[in-house]
């Protein structure tokens, strides 16, 4: 049996100010699966990707991805996992183009041989293909996030943190995130999003998870699309037919 690609248990945060950011955290994630994890600003949702990768002050508790117990690591050793943070526009190269950044040499996680193939990367975002001669200054920040999201593939992981992705982002960009998700998880990918809300992949996700001071409240599968809802009923099947009662009337005396 696989092991879970994220085992988190009883995880407990602290920031440098000693402030207790993280409270018995208590989340398994199994290869493929998308979750979210829902929650207003300042519940935790943030600071759960960080401490993941060893970015925040002092961890205690246990945090094992793809099978190794990480909660001591340093934050450069939890990355050749193949656990990666985006989308961050702060990796990007202004003066570059997007096909320049995507191809500029990165840390690879060497234990999965290496990212995602530049044609891969097309393939599964094509506005990327489009734009791949233009400089990063000239883009939006919904296109920076998608090439931002597509270097972090470049860079061998195979789960995927993903923080406020739905912010700011234009309809267009939108579908090709759910699409990019949807396609990620059917190839094995295992994601963690981080919002305020559902956003665009949520029929591609398996389970939110409601996150409010640093605790896990409650989780819930997404609700059904609107084409779900709308489709009517299959109508039930046709009912047997009564079988004939035997009559109870008395026999004719023959003797009158």
């Amino acid at each position: 049996m696989a092991h879970p690609a994220l085992e988190i248990k009883n995880l407990n945060a602290w920031y440098d100010d000693h402030t207790h950011v993280l409270k018995g955290i208590d989340l398994t994630v199994m290869p493929g699966q998308v979750i979210g994890l829902l929650g207003d600003n300042g519940s935790g949702r943030t600071t759960t990707l960080r401490s993941l990768l060893g970015l925040t002050g002092t961890r205690t508790g246990s945090v094992r991805v793809n099978g190794v117990e990480s909660i001591h690591m340093p934050p450069q050793k939890i990355a050749h996992l193949g656990i990666s943070y985006g989308p961050d526009e702060h990796t990007l190269a202004e003066d570059l183009s997007c096909e320049e950044n995507l191809l500029k040499p990165m840390q690879a996680t060497e234990t999965l041989g290496g990212g995602m193939s530049l044609a891969g990367i097309y393939e599964l975002m094509p506005l990327l293909r489009h734009f791949r001669h233009h400089p990063v200054a000239h883009l939006s920040t919904p296109e920076r996030q998608l090439l931002a999201v597509a270097k972090v593939l470049r860079q061998g992981t195979n789960i995927l943190l993903l923080d406020e992705i739905s912010d700011s982002i234009t309809p267009n960009i939108a579908h090709i995130l759910s699409h990019a998700i949807s396609t990620l998880k059917t190839q094995g990918y295992t994601i963690v999003m981080a919002d305020h809300q559902p956003g665009a992949a949520a029929q591609v996700t398996d389970y939110f998870h409601v996150i409010k001071n640093g605790q896990l409240l409650n989780s819930f599968s997404p609700a059904p699309s609107w084409d779900e809802l709308e489709t009517p009923p299959a109508p039930p099947p046709a009912a047997s037919p009564m079988p004939l009662q035997p009559s109870c009337s008395p026999a004719p005396d023959s003797s009158r």
